[in-house]
């Protein structure tokens, strides 16, 4: 269990927490805070469990939980007593590799469901950011708590490529019956390195069919935006960080209609500008 927890002053400056009424505020730090929260971000607990610690009604309590949880700072599944927050390792770093080898001893104390799956899915992507001996450093025991969820992505994608066969996909022309999703992936990406962590990236992909068109869809765009073109290529993503990143889902730059005005120098210099001045406040969930 962690002793202590790290709150970012940045929190009251935080657009979503400060629309809170002062009892979400209370609620959401409590949380944040608690004794049984556990070193990733999560524990077994209940709403009627909260609200008695805190000498609150039911009532009163679920209403300012709710704050929190409609704007995604909070996911919990009730009937299996889980409550987890989604950016707890952003504002509660390990400190060193052993910090990491110690999560395993939380794993038991975390109630087994699909959002207890998806946590431990974004803790091992959390840590593909860190250096390599704290990805080294994560215990076997998270890829030991994940069996049926490996299960689970097979059956998805024998069901997916099944569909396949029986109604051919006719939105992109190399999606036919038998096709390796990830090569056309691969063959569509305009940056070809690390073809093995890109798989790996690719295998945690739910639903992969459905993602492959997505995917391609954004890369029409992508490839001809300023950032994917310029200085002959070199600031395309790398297609194992594309993955992890989920940067299909990216919303095209606006044009900036300063170009062709003034030198294209000076034109990024004031978008850049005006980017940072358009800014928000930097989330702290």
């Amino acid at each position: 269990m962690a002793k202590y927890r790290k709150v970012d002053p940045k929190i009251w400056n935080d657009e979503k927490f400060s629309q809170f009424s002062d009892r979400g505020k209370l609620v959401f730090l409590f949380l944040l805070t608690h004794p049984h929260m556990t070193p990733i971000g999560a524990m077994r607990t209940t709403q009627p469990g909260l609200a008695a610690e805190l000498g609150w009604s039911l009532k009163a309590f679920q209403e300012a939980f709710q704050e929190a949880l409609s704007k995604g700072m909070v996911i919990a599944n009730e009937k299996a007593c889980f409550l987890s927050l989604p950016k707890f390792l952003k504002y509660n770093p390990p400190e060193s590799p052993n910090v990491v080898i110690s999560w395993e001893k939380c794993l038991d104390d975390i109630p087994e469901c699909k959002e207890k799956d998806l946590l431990l899915q974004n803790v091992k992507a959390y840590l593909e950011a860190l250096p390599e001996a704290f990805r080294k450093a994560l215990p076997e025991a998270f890829a030991k708590a994940m069996p049926n969820q490996e299960q689970e992505q097979e059956q998805e994608q024998e069901q997916e490529q099944e569909q396949d066969k029986n109604n051919p996909c006719t939105s992109f022309d190399d999606a036919r019956p038998g096709n390796d999703l990830f090569q056309i992936f691969w063959d569509h990406y305009p940056r070809k390195a690390g073809k093995g962590s890109t798989q790996k990236a690719w295998k945690k992909i739910r639903q992969p069919h459905t993602a492959l068109k997505e995917i391609l869809t954004a890369l029409e765009w992508q490839k001809q935006s300023e950032q994917w073109t310029k200085d002959g290529g070199q600031y395309i993503p790398y297609p194992a960080t594309y993955l992890n990143q989920r940067r299909w889902e990216d919303e095209p730059m606006m044009p900036n209609p300063l170009r062709g005005r003034v030198s294209e120098k000076t034109a990024r210099t004031i978008q850049n500008l005006q980017e940072w001045l358009d800014e928000e406040p930097e989330e702290i969930q």
